[in-house]
């Protein structure tokens, strides 16, 4: 519990940093909210009006201060574009994003996990050598072209699953959410492939693994037993690296199947120079990275007891 608070601790100044650069860059992008909003009926008095309401008319420290001062109120502030509060607004579409980390992720085990075992088996053999170019395939495609690849193959030759939006239930959830989570999930599983099938191969050299042998303890329960359970503790720290760079991506894969999620969000928020909102996501996002790494580090405890959290 102790780790875990300094960890909590941590996100912090990582919120901080993260708040100091997104506040910064996004004033970098070229535009005007209050033009953007107004349209052709913008005038030079409507914008200077809009720009007093919403603080812009503000130095860059001021606003800042501003948006720190709401942040620790528990407000990310109003949204220029919608007018309703940043927070409720990542609130509303957080189920979404979540849903398709989370679908992915498992995805990505399943996928993972027997590849990896088939190519560790028989190293150097023809299927380990057709498990390791999988991944370079999955490496050299970007998440958006393998998905319009799936939604051609699935949603539009043959209409198996849905080519967009979230779908209503758990099941519906389950079905809509598919191609989505399998594009993410071909993106992710490579690495896990290649980390795993090492780890494997080092477990299945030690010395345990002869003794073990010696004993008649062959087949299934050796892999499973002592070999998978082994193998796996590299791989987590492989796995919560990526799902970490990987919610970062899934704004792009969920603007390619039209999910209202919060990458969805972000991208709209960007493109209306909606800055509460860009901040808010980017915060959202940054939280999410330190959880995701924390369960990754919980994970060593549930999986080796050697691990410790001392220090």
């Amino acid at each position: 519990m102790s780790f875990v608070g300094r960890r909590l601790l941590q996100l912090i100044p990582v919120a901080v940093g993260v708040t100091i650069v997104c506040f910064f860059m996004i004033h970098l992008i070229p535009g005007d909210p209050a033009e953007t909003i107004l349209g052709i009926h913008a005038t030079p008095q409507k914008v200077a009006l809009l720009h007093r309401q919403w603080g812009l008319d503000r130095g860059l420290a001021a606003q800042y201060w501003l948006f720190m001062d709401r942040l620790l109120h528990g407000n990310l502030g109003t949204s220029l574009i919608y007018n309703t509060g940043a927070s409720t607004l990542i609130w509303q579409r957080l189920p979404v994003t979540l849903w398709l980390i989370v679908y992915a992720t498992v995805l990505a085990i399943i996928i993972s996990v027997p590849l990896a075992m088939i190519a560790a088996t028989r190293q150097n053999a023809m299927r380990d050598q057709a498990v390791r170019a999988v991944p370079l395939i999955g490496l050299g495609l970007p998440p958006f072209w393998v998905g319009f690849l799936l939604i051609f193959a699935f949603g539009i030759k043959e209409p198996w699953f849905p080519v967009g939006g979230y779908g209503d239930g758990f099941f519906g959830h389950l079905r809509s959410m598919f191609l989505p989570a399998l594009t993410v999930a071909i993106a992710l599983s490579p690495v896990v492939i290649r980390s795993l099938r090492a780890s494997m191969l080092n477990v299945l050299g030690a010395d345990f693994i002869t003794t073990a042998k010696s004993k008649g303890v062959g087949g299934p329960r050796l892999f499973f037993r002592h070999v998978l359970r082994n193998a796996v503790i590299p791989a987590v720290t492989v796995l919560g690296i990526n799902i970490g760079f990987l919610i970062g991506g899934t704004v792009v894969v969920e603007r390619v199947f039209a999910l209202p999620g919060v990458g969805q969000l972000m991208i709209n928020s960007v493109f209306q120079r909606d800055f509460p909102v860009v901040q808010g996501v980017a915060l959202a996002f940054a939280v999410l990275v330190v959880l995701v790494n924390l369960l990754a580090d919980m994970a060593y405890a549930a999986l080796d007891p050697r691990v410790s959290f001392d220090r």
